[in-house]
């Protein structure tokens, strides 16, 4: 049974629920928490032997982010009444989850400066290509010659693209443009040459018990400040 009107809410709250503890790209942890509710007893127990599709789990999250936000809170009320939190420390650390943007679609000033003058340079090499074959080609104007200007066209369609995302960037107060996720950034992680573009998503445990008592989810690559921001 995949339709929606098959489930209560307390089966999809669960499972949204059992969804958000997994790492990975939201649709992939839809589609693995669509194969555990067919094979894992917990998941199982926790549905009432239902067995949602992927886009079930995925809209039902989507469309109650609020609600599954106000759950979170409450657990962590009643784990205050039955007093298993410190009410002295907490541990707080970000994690980064990429977002469905890729690094391809995300830009600034400094990318397009490049991808600039990589597209310049390549323009400037298919010329030189094209005054080579007019002068050694016998009949002047050749299949590789209107190949090599179709190839030009699309670089300076590129160019003038580029140009349009630079004009947005302008707007942007961090100077990053994503073009699939707008709110997603690109942030460097621990151990890792390369950025991923993303979010950090911050968590403060509880020493006693290393129970969640707070998370929020930032496009900020680093970890200074955020423990504000969960008030």
């Amino acid at each position: 049974m995949s339709s929606s009107t098959n489930w209560t809410l307390r089966n999809l709250a669960s499972t949204a629920l059992r969804r958000q503890s997994q790492g990975g790209r939201p649709t992939t942890r839809a589609r693995r928490l669509e194969r555990e509710c067919q094979r894992n007893i917990e998941m199982m127990w926790l549905t009432g032997r239902l067995t949602p599709d992927f886009k079930t789990i995925a809209d039902f999250r989507r469309d109650n982010g609020a609600a599954i936000r106000n759950v979170c809170r409450r657990f962590v009320e009643l784990c205050r009444g039955l007093k298993l939190l410190s009410a002295d420390t907490v541990a707080i650390d970000g994690s980064k989850f990429k977002a469905v943007n890729s690094r391809d679609r995300n830009y600034t000033v400094g990318k397009i400066d490049k991808r600039q003058q990589q597209i310049e340079e390549s323009v400037q090499r298919y010329l030189d290509a094209i005054e080579t074959a007019d002068r050694t080609s016998p009949i002047g104007f050749d299949v590789t010659t209107v190949r090599l200007y179709e190839k030009i066209a699309r670089l300076r369609q590129q160019m003038r693209e580029l140009e349009q995302i630079r004009a947005q960037l302008k707007n942007q107060p961090d100077k990053q443009l994503s073009l699939t996720d707008p709110d997603s950034r690109s942030m460097t992680s621990d151990g890792r040459r390369t950025g991923t573009v993303g979010y950090n998503v911050q968590t403060a445990v509880d020493t006693k018990h290393h129970l969640i008592v707070e998370h929020e989810v930032t496009n900020v690559g680093n970890d200074h400040g955020q423990l504000s921001r969960m008030r």
